[in-house]
């Protein structure tokens, strides 16, 4: 998904006071009479992402700088990376990853998705890699984004490619990818390291944050719904889920509590979209609504807002 965690614009006024609303839009309220008209804001850039790495369980852990949540494994026997965020935070990651693994080859990088937060670090850790793996859909899908962006390269896609799962065997632990239908976008796979009990979950899974829907690349709420709810049955109790991106100051490491939390964020847009059908309501009152009730704490920003999920919703239920 092309979102960026701990990414802000703080804007000043400069020599100027300018109100919080006049932030917002870019503009300053009107001035009295006989001033001079106010200076535009100045748009200050976010200090940089700080790269983070750390552990989460027997040999599992996590990177964290900017873009969607890279997992990685690192073992005697193998070494594996999970999303590949941007070229620059690749290039972090990386050099971060060959200070734990004195240096040896990537045995496998394996894309969750295709949206660029996710992937545009491909050909930094390809380079590096023995193999790049992703559901079967996701290469088209990236090709299809780049098609569509002018003056884009030619992305960097997966070598190797799955239907519904894949599975290897590094040493004493078992990776195993599997595909359970369109959610987030049509070709999200869950990464499951199988004795650390860890899953990852890519974009499938936002810790308090609204998220993105990509209903042009094949997503499904009503499915979403249904992968979150066996990924909760399916998983030990004790199982740790790794989050695409998370509300900021959270962890992108949660339980299957938050899990299960998450789901229950998509049964109340579907319940709040089906009462405004009910109503007659238009999709623009919908999507208009201020708050989701019993999320009214989720984050929005950016590309990522209750109105674009509720909009999806409203297409969704009233599709042909």
């Amino acid at each position: 998904m092309k979102i960026d965690r701990r990414r802000f614009i703080v804007l000043s006024s400069g020599a100027l006071a300018v109100s919080p609303i006049a932030r917002a839009f870019g503009t300053d309220q009107a001035q009295p009479p006989g001033l001079p008209p106010a200076l535009p804001p100045t748009q200050v850039p976010a200090p940089p992402a700080v790269p983070k790495f750390e552990d989460v369980r027997q040999n599992v852990g996590i990177f964290t700088m900017r873009g969607g949540t890279i997992g990685w494994f690192v073992n005697k026997d193998a070494v594996l990376v999970i999303d590949t965020q941007y070229p620059d935070t690749a290039k972090t990651c990386l050099d971060g990853l060959k200070q734990k693994t004195s240096g040896r080859p990537i045995d496998v990088v394996i894309n969750t998705h295709h949206h660029a937060d996710h992937t545009s670090g491909n050909a930094v850790f390809r380079a590096e890699a023995k193999t790049l793996i992703a559901q079967a859909r996701v290469p088209d899908l990236q090709r299809q984004v780049a098609a569509a962006t002018p003056n884009s390269a030619a992305p960097v896609v997966a070598d190797a490619t799955f239907d519904t799962t894949w599975s290897e065997k590094f040493g004493d632990e078992t990776v195993t990818a599997r595909f359970n239908g369109p959610g987030h976008t049509g070709g999200d796979a869950i990464v499951h390291f199988e004795r650390a009990q860890v899953v990852h979950m890519g974009d499938l899974l936002f810790h308090e944050r609204h998220p993105r829907v990509d209903r042009p690349a094949g997503a499904s709420i009503q499915n979403w719904i249904r992968i979150l709810e066996k990924v909760g049955k399916d998983m030990p109790a004790d199982t740790i889920f790794i989050a695409g991106h998370a509300k900021d100051g959270l962890p992108v490491t949660v339980d299957r509590k938050a899990l299960l939390r998450f789901r229950d964020y998509f049964d109340a847009v579907l319940a709040l979209t089906r009462k405004a059908l009910g109503q007659g309501q238009t999709k623009e009152a919908l999507v208009a609504t201020a708050a989701l009730p019993g999320f009214e704490g989720y984050q929005g920003g950016g590309a990522l807002t209750l109105a674009g999920v509720l909009g999806v919703a409203y297409d969704e239920l009233t599709a042909k």
